[in-house]
């Protein structure tokens, strides 16, 4: 029983981190391309599993001019 609870925390951990990871990723690209100084360093300091990063690309990241996206 002990071993099987281990591993459903092991498991949880793993998909916490790379859920996190992949929030930091996007937000730390998008800050550094946007000139974002600011948001760059929050972000890669403070760890909230995602939460901060979501928030930055949904509301705060510079929108592109619409002749510029390809």
């Amino acid at each position: 029983m002990e071993f099987a609870l281990t591993g459903i925390i092991l498991v949880v951990f793993l998909a916490v981190v790379a859920w996190s990871l992949v929030w930091k990723g996007i937000a730390l690209w998008k800050c550094g391309r946007n000139n974002q100084l600011g948001w760059f360093v929050s972000i890669l300091i403070i760890n909230t599993l995602g939460i901060l990063e979501i928030i930055y690309l949904l509301w705060f990241q510079r929108k592109q001019p619409e002749e510029t996206k390809k």
